[in-house]
């Protein structure tokens, strides 16, 4: 089974990074094509899933995952395995040897994302745009003072679709960088362009300031989503808003 086969396709190109989406919607068939490629592990994990849908989504997901990791790395499905970095980031293996790829999975509702690139960090992050009965609350605990205050300023529709852009972006970076909790959100703002639609900026972040990362909104009606993409010295990234932080 190819990932297209999981309910898979690449919806954005950029550089030497692909995203591709997974159609996380009930489909029993594509369920059980999916769970063929799970090892025994990740069956286990799968069967830990109270509900039905994590339980889908998981296995959609991770076989997509490893359907386009066997692409990409050219070896077979028994060969890939999976480790963890310090802060539980996952890096994939083949034969037991870490591979030449970089990848990060999100999913939220119908949908996930799957970015891969054959090197650097990369980040991706995807939520379905439905009410959020705690927004207030995120909001202050969550966001950087400026970000908070154009949140403040929008009503409406424009509130929530500005709240889940942000939010994607932000954990983007922070699944990006890969140190986990040692990224407190609120020390670090999404430049004021991207809310006012600018598709694109580069960060630095305070964790890692030598670092300029490539930030992408990716989002559409239907969910909000960003990406986030280490800028090597080896690439052409292009022009765009810089943000800095101290």
């Amino acid at each position: 089974m190819s990932a297209a086969g999981c309910g898979a396709r690449t919806i954005h190109r950029s550089g030497r990074v692909t995203v591709v989406y997974v159609d996380l919607g009930p489909s029993s068939a594509r369920e059980r094509e999916a769970l063929t490629w799970l090892d025994g592990a990740e069956q286990a994990r799968r069967r830990r899933f109270a509900r039905s849908g994590p339980r889908r989504e998981f296995t959609l997901c991770r076989a997509a995952l490893r359907a386009l990791l066997c692409r990409e790395l050219d070896c077979g499905n028994e060969d890939l395995s999976f480790g963890a970095s310090e802060h539980g980031k996952p890096f994939a293996l083949v034969g037991g040897f870490p591979a030449p790829v970089s990848f990060n999975v999100s999913h939220s509702g119908r949908h996930g994302l799957i970015a891969i690139a054959p090197r650097g960090r990369i980040g991706v992050d995807v939520e379905d745009r439905k009410a959020r009965r705690d927004m207030d609350d995120d909001i202050r605990l969550l966001f950087a003072p400026g970000e908070r205050a154009g949140l403040a300023a929008a009503e409406g529709s424009r509130k929530a679709d500005l709240f889940y852009s942000l939010w994607t972006m932000k954990e983007a970076l922070v699944k990006a960088a890969g140190v986990g909790l040692r990224i407190d959100t609120t020390s670090f703002e999404i430049p004021p362009a991207m809310s006012r639609g600018a598709t694109s900026c580069f960060v630095r972040l305070p964790v890692t300031p030598a670092v300029r990362w490539r930030l992408e909104n990716l989002g559409n009606r239907r969910y909000a989503a960003a990406l986030a993409v280490e800028d090597l010295p080896a690439t052409d990234a292009g022009a765009g808003v810089e943000a800095q932080f101290a």
